[in-house]
C-alpha cells in the first residue's frame, strides 16, 4: 500500500518537473535557476506527511557519512531557528509578525552540501521543484502570486502560474491515505500539517506514518 502511495507521489513530482521545464523553455531568460544557485535553499519551509515519509525512507538509504553530514547541518539549522524564535518572542501577541519574522530567516537546508550542491536532488520536495517559476497560493482568502527574487520575471507582466494549492490538495489526500494506513489518530487534521525537514530526518519511519510528528 505504501509503495503505491509513493508511486502516486512520484507522479506528482514528475508533473511538477514538467511544469517547471515547460515555463523555463518558454521564458529561458526569466528562469535563472542553475547549478550552485542556492538562494531558495536558505528558507524555512515544511513538508506534508507523504513527502516526509518518502524523504525519510530515501534519506535512510544514503551512505552513512553523507547521512551524518546532513544531520549535522540539520542540527545547526535547528539551533539557528531556536535562536530566531527566542528573538521573536517580543511578537508573542502578534502572531502575524511572528510568522513573518520566521519566514524571513535564512536557514541553510541540510541537504545543501558545502559545495552548494543538493545531495538529495532526485528526491527533493515538490516546492523545490516549482520554485524559480511563478506560482500562486491562497492566503487570507486571496490568491497571491510569488516568484523567485533572482528571476527576471517582470512585475506587471502576465505569465503562466503554477497553482500550488491544487498540488497541495493532492499531497494532503495522499498524506491522509498514508496516515490512515498507519492508523494515525486525527489523521484528517494531521494530513494538512507541514513538518520541519530537520525533524523528519531524525524520526523513525514508523512514527511518521503513525502521525507521531507533533511536538
Amino acid at each position: 500500500m505504501i509503495d503505491n502511495l509513493f508511486s502516486e507521489y512520484e507522479t506528482i513530482t514528475k508533473k511538477a518537473d514538467i511544469l517547471f521545464h515547460t515555463v523555463k523553455e518558454k521564458y529561458p531568460d526569466s528562469v535563472r535557476c542553475r547549478i550552485r544557485c542556492c538562494d531558495c535553499c536558505h528558507a524555512v519551509f515544511g513538508i506534508f506527511p507523504i513527502e516526509a515519509a518518502f524523504i525519510n525512507y530515501h534519506f535512510n538509504r544514503l551512505e552513512r557519512k553523507m547521512r551524518r553530514d546532513i544531520l549535522r547541518r540539520a542540527e545547526k539549522g535547528e539551533n539557528e531557528m531556536l535562536k530566531a524564535k527566542d528573538v521573536l518572542k517580543v511578537f508573542e501577541e502578534d502572531p502575524k509578525m511572528k510568522v513573518y519574522g520566521l519566514g524571513k530567516q535564512r536557514v541553510r537546508c541540510p541537504f545543501l552540501s558545502d559545495r552548494d550542491e543538493c545531495q538529495f536532488y532526485e528526491h527533493r520536495p515538490v516546492i523545490c521543484r516549482i520554485y524559480g517559476i511563478p506560482y500562486s497560493l491562497e492566503k487570507d482568502k486571496k490568491t497571491r502570486s510569488y516568484v523567485c527574487g533572482l528571476s527576471a520575471f517582470e512585475e506587471k507582466a502576465t505569465y503562466p502560474t503554477v497553482k500550488l494549492d491544487k498540488i497541495y490538495d493532492q499531497l494532503c489526500k495522499l498524506s491522509l491515505e498514508l496516515l490512515k494506513e498507519g492508523k494515525a489518530l486525527h489523521a484528517e487534521t494531521k494530513a494538512t500539517l507541514m513538518i520541519p525537514l530537520a525533524r523528519v530526518l531524525r524520526m523513525p519511519f514508523k512514527d511518521i506514518i503513525e502521525g507521531k510528528f507533533q511536538e
